[in-house]
């Protein structure tokens, strides 16, 4: 173990912050635009360094967002982000010491809840952090998958833009889509400029990023942002459409986008990394076999003020479970905690009362945005029932309408 301090770096130490990062994390630096959105949107007193006597070793932040949970409200969340050790002080407590003053830093701001995407899925589960979404990605055989049109595409224009000059449109269709689905976030000052961000050294061979505009009647319904890249074989052109953002406010747009986008030009394949679980692409398609459909990994959440967190949401039905939760990491979360809510509202308070549930904090807070299921990690021995019938109960409240997904990155 390294006697490690843990504080926030000065004014003057951030190159050094983030050179380090980038040494933790390999390859070559990050091209130069993709480092000054990074300063513009950083906070700084939400910055926090390890240090060995004077060498910085460790590295990790938050970002201060607002993110949508189950019934549509939404929720200040740290995003927590930019966490490294440096490869000669691993397996050292570093980050276990990053990780106990954040969440201490977190409980004391009043915030219930924190999330983050991993680079790694083992890490963070020591730690609290439960998987609370998944991300579908696919590679679309466009010459042999066509996509249904409902009544109404034909009235849907199309019209290419600068990504630039779209943003002030493309943000308003954001901002109408974040209250529909747990897990995303509210576009916050600066933020709007990641999602356009294109810097010529992390193309990978791809042409400079496209926007099309979708329009009914002359109102932007939609959009897609995307980079094709071309490609050709022996028997023609076999080129890659690298889809980036795809959105619409209403269905008719949404399926006439990946109409569009299949039909560019010169192109074989529509190759995507991050839809929700349950994206109309799956019924749209004519042949999903053709659509190499994956998931993997998305949002990891940790409950921090468990009442104020579970307290936070609806539930898809009524509940009324005691709940035996155990938290090593963060002691004042274990006990047991009497849960009663509906659709209209909840509370959690303490209880004395017998244990019907017995679920760590990392499964709870896997659940907690309507995703994976208590009934499913049951099954993998995660969750006791110790109530006949508090599984079942438990498991249909805590679900959600919508699939939860973060298709903000940070």
């Amino acid at each position: 173990m390294t006697t490690t301090d843990v504080r926030v770096p000065a004014a003057d130490q951030w190159d050094l912050f983030y050179d380090r990062l980038e040494r933790a994390f390999g390859g070559p630096p990050e091209p130069e635009e993709e480092r000054r959105l990074s300063r513009l949107v950083t906070e700084p007193e939400r910055l926090i360094a390890a240090w060995d006597g004077p060498e910085l070793v460790g590295t990790a932040g938050a970002f201060s967002f607002r993110m949508t949970v189950p019934g549509g409200a939404s929720a200040d969340v740290p995003g927590v982000t930019m966490v490294s050790v440096q490869p000669t002080h691993r397996r050292r407590g570093v980050l276990t010491a990053m990780m106990r003053r954040q969440l201490d830093d977190f409980r004391g701001r009043g915030e219930p809840f924190a999330v983050l995407t991993a680079s790694e899925p083992a890490i963070y589960g020591r730690f609290g952090y439960g998987v609370a979404s998944r991300q579908l990605r696919g590679r679309v055989d466009t010459t042999r998958t066509a996509f249904h049109l409902p009544e109404g595409a034909d009235r849907v224009r199309f019209r290419l833009v600068a990504p630039s000059e779209a943003l002030e449109v493309c943000e308003r269709i954001y901002a109408q889509l974040v209250p529909l689905r747990p897990g995303m976030l509210a576009r916050m000052p600066g933020w709007e400029q990641e999602p356009v961000l294109d810097p010529p050294a992390g193309r990978d061979g791809a042409g400079p990023l496209l926007c099309v505009l979708a329009e009914v009647d002359g109102e932007v319904r939609g959009y897609a942002r995307y980079a094709t890249q071309s490609g050709w074989a022996p028997t023609g052109p076999d080129g890659t459409v690298r889809l980036r953002d795809v959105e619409a406010l209403d269905a008719v747009t949404y399926a006439a986008l990946w109409g569009y986008l299949s039909g560019i030009d010169l192109m074989s394949r529509i190759v995507f990394w991050s839809r929700p679980m349950d994206d109309a692409l799956v019924q749209l398609a004519s042949d999903i076999r053709r659509c190499e459909l994956a998931f993997r990994d998305g949002l990891y959440l940790r409950l921090v003020d468990l009442p104020a967190a579970l307290s936070a949401r609806t539930y898809a039905a009524p509940v009324d479970v005691v709940l035996d939760v155990d938290d090593a990491f963060c002691p004042w979360n274990s006990g047991r905690w009497r849960l009663t809510g509906d659709s209209k509202g909840a509370s959690c308070v303490r209880t004395t009362d017998p244990a019907e549930l017995a679920v760590d904090v990392r499964e709870l807070g896997a659940a907690y945005l309507g995703g994976p299921s208590l009934r499913s990690m049951a099954s993998a021995g995660l969750v006791t029932e110790l109530r006949a019938g508090a599984l079942a109960e438990a498991s249909a409240a805590f679900r959600s309408d919508a699939e939860p997904w973060l298709p903000h990155r940070f």
